[in-house]
């Protein structure tokens, strides 16, 4: 328990009960582990059994300890990376602004063009 801080809900409420939202989030943590290489197999296998049979947040530690902290927080949408380090984004066609600003154009012109035709006319 010492790798634990007391903060930790695993050891400041251990009579708590295991909800199915915590059993589903510490089993993708354990799958994430196992996948990256930092658990062994027999090491994931023990945790996994003792993840299905806990009852009660207390019986969790010996699954949590030593497991990469969950993130607290998402990663802005400007950080997060699209493609491989170093590779340029494929350029974006000129969508509907340059069309919009060309019919803008055109349509002022063609309301000029009818003005000077009716003072002309007068």
């Amino acid at each position: 328990m010492e790798q634990l801080p007391i903060s930790s809900r695993y050891r400041s409420r251990p009579d708590e009960p295991v909800s199915e939202d915590e059993r589903t989030e510490l089993n993708a943590r354990l799958n994430t582990a196992y996948t990256d290489g930092s658990l062994a197999e027999d090491d994931y296998r023990a945790r996994m059994d003792t993840l299905f049979a806990a009852t009660t947040l207390g019986e969790l530690v010996p699954v949590v300890q030593g497991l990469a902290p969950a993130p607290t927080h998402a990663q802005p949408a400007i950080v997060s990376q699209q493609g491989r380090p170093g590779e340029l984004s494929e350029s974006r066609r000129p969508g509907g602004m340059a069309v919009g600003v060309a019919a803008a154009v055109v349509a002022g012109g063609i309301l000029v063009a009818v003005l000077l035709v009716l003072l002309l006319l007068l």
